[in-house]
Formats: structure tokens, sequence, C-alpha cells
């Protein structure tokens, strides 16, 4: 990646609105405290003595990504234990952190351990990394890239904080969005149908609808039995699709397309077709500029031909 800066085909729009998250009720699961060390799975240590880097769960996302982000500006590292990218990224945003002296904090988030959160950012490739200036994300990039642009992509976040970030374009999106993010789902259809109605090539409503069906499909499953499930019954078409589902909301979408493309390979008739009709509707959440979906299409392509 030539510059790390990212255009809005990482997220349904161009921002995550994160205020949507004030009130929104703890988890009654116990979090961890911001100094305690990494999460279970995501590699580095905390500052010594200091608030340079901070693990995040979904109960203490408002405190310490939206709030803190007030006063100095908060960079969100989205890894998973196990991802070679995530294993070997995390510490080098980790030392620039120390380095940095208060300048900025660096929250890590395991997707696999908050995959809500990983959906409420949108978030498509491990490692992904975002920057939060003013209660509200600035830019972000997936993957990792070199020291020397990461340096530079950080003096720009520094410069950024107290600039305003323009507020959504489109008041339809908007709605749509809050009430997505708030698990009114009927809601949420309802307005995205509407825009579609009225624009039928709206891309951000188009995606906004494939991740009203997601939620409604992953809706009361247990993650980790179902991945477990899909492991054990390779051939399990529906076992398949709801692993691909939990993976694309745990920020695993490369990872979903590659089941998914392989199960094509694997199936005929009726049951081919319903996975790639499933394929394609998590293709929408992503947008069709996105780098994993383009190439995920060409493996489908040759999968089927």
């Amino acid at each position: 990646m030539s510059d790390p800066r990212i255009t809005s085909s990482i997220f349904t729009r161009g921002a995550v609105d994160l205020s949507a998250l004030r009130g929104t009720p703890a988890p009654s699961r116990p979090t961890t405290p911001a100094q305690s060390g990494p999460p279970t799975g995501l590699p580095g240590a905390s500052a010594d003595g200091g608030v340079a880097v901070i693990d995040v769960t979904e109960a203490t996302l408002q405190s310490e990504v939206l709030e803190r982000s007030l006063s100095q500006p908060v960079v969100v590292f989205f890894g998973a234990a196990g991802y070679p990218e995530s294993d070997q990224f995390a510490p080098v945003l980790e030392r620039l952190a120390a380095e940095g002296e208060g300048a900025w904090v660096l929250a890590r988030i395991d997707v696999q351990e908050n995959p809500r959160i990983a959906q409420m950012f949108q978030i498509q490739a491990v490692p992904t990394v975002y920057a939060v200036v003013g209660g509200r994300p600035v830019d972000a990039f997936p993957g990792v890239v070199p020291e020397a642009q990461l340096r530079q992509w950080l003096q720009a976040v520094l410069k950024a904080g107290g600039v305003a970030v323009a507020e959504p374009e489109d008041p339809r999106l908007d709605e749509a969005d809050d009430a997505l993010m708030s698990g009114d789902l009927d809601a949420a259809e309802q307005a995205y149908r509407k825009i579609l109605a009225e624009t039928p090539s709206d891309a951000a409503a188009e995606a906004g609808l494939a991740q009203v069906g997601l939620a409604r499909r992953v809706g009361g499953a247990d993650p980790q039995a179902a991945l477990t499930a899909a492991e054990n019954a390779p051939d399990d078409v529906e076992a398949q699709l709801l692993a691909a589902d939990i993976e694309v909301l745990s920020g695993l979408a490369e990872q979903a397309y590659k089941r998914l493309v392989g199960l094509v390979r694997r199936t005929a008739g009726d049951d081919r077709e319903k996975v790639r009709q499933h394929l394609v509707s998590l293709f929408a959440i992503a947008g069709p500029d996105d780098p994993a979906v383009a190439s995920a299409r060409r493996a489908l392509a040759s999968a089927l031909f």
C-alpha cells in the first residue's frame, strides 16, 4: 500500500458515528483493566506506568475510545490471535505509542472476543487500524504498512486533533445506520429499503441492508460452537454459511470468502446457487471497491466456470 490513508470503501459510509454508543448498556462480563496487559491472544504489553496502550472491550469502548478521544487522539487496533500480520504489526504500534509519551493512545481490540465492536466499525480485514479524534473516526487503513508510512500517518492524526468531522451528507442513511447500530433491525431494514426505492443504486443502502440480514442470521448463535460445527462438517451447507457470517461479523471477511468459494467448488445445483447468493450478499457489506471483494469475485468466477 503506497498510502496508508483509506477511502470509504472499508465501511458503509465514510465514518462510524460513535455517538450512537452513548448510553449503551455494558455487558455483564468483567472488563479488562487498562494496564493489566494484553487481551487473550493479542501480542504485546501495556506501557509501564502509563496509558500509552489500553485494552478495550464492549463495556469500555465508550469511555476508553469515545470519551478519551475528546482530549487526545486514540488509535484503535483491531487484531486477532494467530493471524501473522496482526501478531507482527501490534508490537510496532505498541512501541510507537510508548514513544509518543501520551500524545496519543493505542486501544487494542480483539475482534474474536468483541465481534459487536467489529461490526460497528465494519471491519473487513485483520488487522485494521482506526484513528478516532473528537469522538469520531477520522481515518483508517486495513492491513500492514511500513513503519515510515505509519509514522507519517500518526503525525497526520495528531495534526487532526480538534478538527471537526463533517456530518453525514445523507440524513436518510444517518437514520438507517442509527437504527442498525441500536439493534432495531426492522426499522433499519425499512429505512434502507426506502432509500433503495428512491435511489436503487445506492451502495451504502445496499451494504446496510446486507448488514441487517447478517445480524438476523447470527442472532442468538454461539460463535465458537458454530465455528466448531463448521469445522467438523465441511460439507454441511447451513453450518458453513453460519460460520462465514460469524467470520464477517468478527472482521475476518477474507476468511469467510475463502470458506464459501471452497464450498461453491464442492457443491452443485440448488446448494451451489444458495452458497453463491449468500456470498454475494456478504460482498455487498464491504462494497464493490474493497480489494478483498474483487479478489474473491475472481475466485468465485473461477469456481463457477
